[in-house]
């Protein structure tokens, strides 16, 4: 039996770059971020120009950097370490990137994850799927695309949307005709200088606050037959359609969950070397046992999320399927765990966490979002549930990438 937990010397370089640049450019800059809430341009420039951003995992054909799944987790992970607002803003464009990946033909993916690419200029991407009456019901889509002589028009508003408004490309998933339900879900891509979409009101969140949130409004909107993903100029599909691509971007849950575990490790050492600093009742807090167990549980519980987390992002690598909901798993127990860990974070330093002289409290405000994006905890254990009850049939999906991390010499020319 070949179980390997031993990452390769790229890996492990990719790894030591990553937490280098999270421990220089990010951390510094944090609080100012979180204070002001404003989009970090120059950190996500300088990340872009490095290889960290959602381009090391694009194939290499589009121009990415071909990097493994397993690779793409540990940049999440070091980068969430340094500051989660920005590891979003660094971060966010590859969910649209996988959806054009996923069901775009291929001159669309040439063209629009070649943007993404470009080592010397730094494109942004959003996704757009969740509106205002809309989110854990994710196929209840208001937004419709009506067909019109040479495209579509579409109306609608779009909620929640990372990089919503200022994105240089928006994917978004529309109703083209209600009465099909599912089946006429479609995805679009739409370029910045379209006039008929603009940004509507952008949210001030509790947490993440480095991150762009706001709403996407289409008011007739009109886009070419080619903005339809996966779609030919003669209208017939070329990939899985909208429903099997939202299927498919399951395998982007274990990436969230590593960033819940960055923002988890992160919380962790703080309160352990705080731990080992602060002096009660004659010795060190970490040597009591009331601080020493709880600091035990936190550790364990990282270890156990990354496991998790690792495995899943093994079988969507190698297009295993998910049989049991593993993604959702790992998303669940992650995000759940970074919550349960940044607050006993807090707690360990007492008064002290809950004022902002000291990070535990930002890493407690950024944590909660990993348990309602993406799905929310109770959408995860639906998804288990149905999977382990026999209700929902284990897709297999095809690989990601090839299933090889690129050379070192060819990924440093590629960033």
């Amino acid at each position: 039996m070949a179980l390997d937990f031993t990452l390769t010397q790229e890996q492990e370089e990719i790894r030591e770059l990553a937490h280098e640049f999270a421990e220089k450019e990010m951390r510094p800059v944090a609080d100012y971020y979180d204070e002001h809430e404003e989009t970090p341009w120059e950190v996500m420039r300088k990340a872009h120009a490095l290889g960290l951003g959602p381009a090391s995992g694009i194939p290499e054909d589009y121009g990415g950097g071909g990097a493994d799944l397993l690779t793409q987790l540990i940049l999440q992970e070091e980068l969430s370490w340094g500051d989660a607002g920005i590891a979003v803003s660094i971060y966010a464009s590859g969910l649209a990137g996988a959806g054009i990946y996923a069901m775009g033909t291929e001159d669309q993916k040439r063209k629009y994850l070649g943007m993404l690419c470009d080592p010397k200029d730094l494109k942004i991407a959003a996704m757009g799927l969740t509106e205002p009456n809309s989110g854990s019901d994710s196929l209840a889509l208001e937004t419709t695309a009506t067909k019109v002589d040479g495209g579509y028009v579409l109306n609608g508003t779009k909620q929640f949307c990372t990089n919503g408004g200022i994105a240089d490309i928006q994917v978004a998933f529309v109703t083209t005709d209600k009465s099909l339900g599912p089946a006429g879900i479609a995805g679009f891509v739409i370029e910045k200088a379209n006039p008929g979409m603009r940004q509507g009101r952008k949210e001030r969140k509790l947490g993440v606050r480095a991150s762009h949130t706001a709403q996407v409004i289409f008011e007739d909107c009109f886009v070419s037959e080619d903005a339809r993903l996966g779609f030919d100029a003669e209208g017939k599909a070329t990939g899985p359609g909208a429903v099997g691509a939202m299927i498919m971007l399951e395998a982007t849950r274990p990436l969230v969950a590593a960033g819940a575990i960055g923002i988890a490790r992160a919380a962790f050492e703080f309160a352990r070397d705080y731990s080992l600093e602060r002096v009660q009742f004659g010795k060190p807090i970490a040597k009591h046992e009331a601080i020493a167990f709880k600091l035990a549980d936190m550790a364990t519980e990282i270890d156990a999320a990354r496991l998790l987390t690792w495995r899943a992002g093994w079988m969507a690598q190698n297009g295993v399927a998910f049989a049991r909901g593993e993604g959702s798993m790992a998303k669940l127990f992650a995000g759940d765990m970074a919550m349960r860990v940044t607050v006993d974070a807090v707690q360990v330093l007492g008064g002290y966490g809950y004022i902002k002289e000291y990070p535990v409290e930002r890493f407690m405000r950024d944590a909660k979002i990993y348990q309602l994006w993406e799905g929310t905890a109770e959408i995860q254990r639906l998804v288990i549930s149905r999977y382990i009850l026999g209700e929902r049939r284990a897709m297999a999906r095809p690989k990601l990438v090839r299933s090889e991390p690129a050379e070192p010499e060819r990924r440093a020319a590629a960033s």
